[in-house]
């Protein structure tokens, strides 16, 4: 009996030791990597160090911010604003009647003159500014389904009040689809009329997997109040590439959509007669309408900011390296110096 009593309380006493042990490695990492004390690569940043990175990053930004301000200044780009000229004298003092009133000619014609040797492809944008397409309400109104399956898919409540007309489903439904852009150009190059490519102007992402193949308008924009563009019915909504443009809303309350492609060049000096068709309503919410002619760069479309900005940082690297190594040179540092440790500096000055 006392045998086994001496013989279970050493085991006990060996469990106990091994248990601590645990307990003490367990313990051991938790506190390394509490301390961050884990292996790891610390850098020390020595006084040449950093402004040798400095430096470097200036050296490699600016090449960088001056070759995209270079590939963003050769677009050629000719912006006319038209909507005010647009309307006819007579009703210059009430826009909004003149825009609502179906039986008034909307008719409008503008010159425009290329200053620059404009390369094809050259892309057709309408710009809209003051118009807030990121509002809540605004971009919640729609039915991703709907856009996929069509009538298949019931539940449209997401598109209020533009989700039903006569007791009908509208497809597409939704503000976004309703408030459709419906201004038109078509533009004349001695005397000839350009030819605008209009396909390919949407993603192909948004063509293929989110607007259905084999869905069709139905009852759009059949209600007393319209809100913009109609839709053919007997096209299916991968192919309606304008209501694709543009139910990708914007951020910004000034933005940019695709409207075409003129394919050939126009030189410097010609002069481009735009007929437009100013049906869009903007002048409720005192927004503007613009027509953009644009070539592009390796880099894209026309946009200073992105090389401004490369330069900016840049060039204050290189002012920041500077100001660093004058300051090293005049008051120069050893590193690992203990006369610099606080306490030490106290008990020396008492």
């Amino acid at each position: 009996m006392d045998g086994d009593r001496a013989s279970s309380s050493s085991l006990g006493a060996g469990d106990g030791t091994q248990h601590v042990a645990v307990l003490s490695r367990r313990q051991n990492a938790l506190h390394q990597f509490t301390q961050q004390s884990l292996p790891a690569c610390k850098p020390v940043l020595t006084p040449s160090w950093v402004i040798t990175s400095f430096f470097l990053v200036g050296v490699l930004f600016i090449p960088v911010g001056l070759a995209a301000l270079r590939a963003s200044q050769s677009v050629v780009e000719i912006v006319d604003r038209y909507d005010n000229d647009c309307i006819p004298e007579a009703f210059r003092s009430n826009k909004v009647a003149y825009i609502k009133d179906n039986f008034s000619p909307k008719n409008c014609t503008r010159i425009l003159k290329v200053h620059k040797r404009m390369k094809a492809p050259i892309y057709i944008y309408y710009q809209l500014d003051n118009y807030y397409q990121n509002h809540r309400r605004y971009v919640k109104s729609r039915s991703e389904n709907q856009l996929m399956y069509g009538l298949k898919y019931n539940d449209s409540s997401s598109c209020k009040p533009e989700d039903t007309n006569n007791g009908l489903p509208i497809v597409p439904c939704g503000l976004i689809a309703w408030s459709l852009f419906n201004d038109t150009y078509t533009f004349v190059h001695q005397s000839v009329e350009l030819k605008l490519n209009r396909k390919n102007i949407a993603w192909k992402s948004d063509r293929d997997h989110k607007f259905g193949k084999h869905v069709f308008p139905f009852n759009f924009q059949n209600g007393t109040l319209i809100g913009g563009g109609g839709l053919d019915p007997n096209i299916p909504l991968s192919d309606q590439e304008d209501l694709i443009v543009w139910m990708r809303t914007a951020a910004l309350p000034s933005f940019r959509k695709l409207y075409g492609r003129i394919e050939e060049d126009l030189e410097a000096d010609e002069v481009i007669v735009v007929n437009v068709v100013n049906n869009y309503n903007t002048y409720s919410f005192g927004g503007k309408k613009k027509l953009v002619l644009s070539t592009s760069s390796w880099l894209g479309g026309k946009n200073d900011f992105l090389g401004l900005a490369y330069i900016a940082v840049g060039s204050s690297s290189i002012f920041v390296s500077f100001v660093f190594l004058m300051l090293h040179v005049k008051n120069p540092r050893p590193r690992g110096d203990a006369a610099y440790i606080i306490w030490n500096r106290k008990s020396t000055t008492n």
